[in-house]
């Protein structure tokens, strides 16, 4: 089983910053991707971004520019530098790992961190 434990959320004014934290432990396998999913009122959970073990990232159109997204393997912890925020950022954020051990895909959620971006 892995755990995965978020932090750094909060309340942020529009174009301000936050950074999202986000440490693994448990039984986990490599190669692994981690990741950051958001989830808004009324909307369905969607990527924002995700980095594999050896670097490779990809981000959501509308948050790129903006966001960037990092990891520390030895940690094993990922984080979300999110800058230049907007109300439309206001979500829940989850963190994510996920693995594909005997081509079979693992997913582990964390349970989610809520960052506001109001005036």
């Amino acid at each position: 089983q892995v755990q995965l434990v978020e932090s750094g959320g909060g309340l942020v004014q529009p174009g301000g910053s936050l950074k999202l934290s986000c440490a693994a432990s448990g039984s986990i396998f490599s190669p692994n991707t981690m990741g950051w999913y958001r989830q808004a009122p009324g909307k369905e959970r969607a990527l924002v971004a995700d980095i594999t073990s050896s670097g490779s990232t990809n981000y959501a159109d509308s948050v790129k520019g903006r966001f960037t997204i990092s990891r520390d393997n030895a940690k094993n912890t990922v984080y979300l530098q999110m800058n230049s925020l907007k109300p439309e950022d206001t979500a829940v954020y989850y963190c994510n790992l996920r693995d594909y051990r005997l081509r079979v895909r693992h997913d582990y959620w964390g349970q989610g961190t809520q960052v506001t971006v109001s005036s």
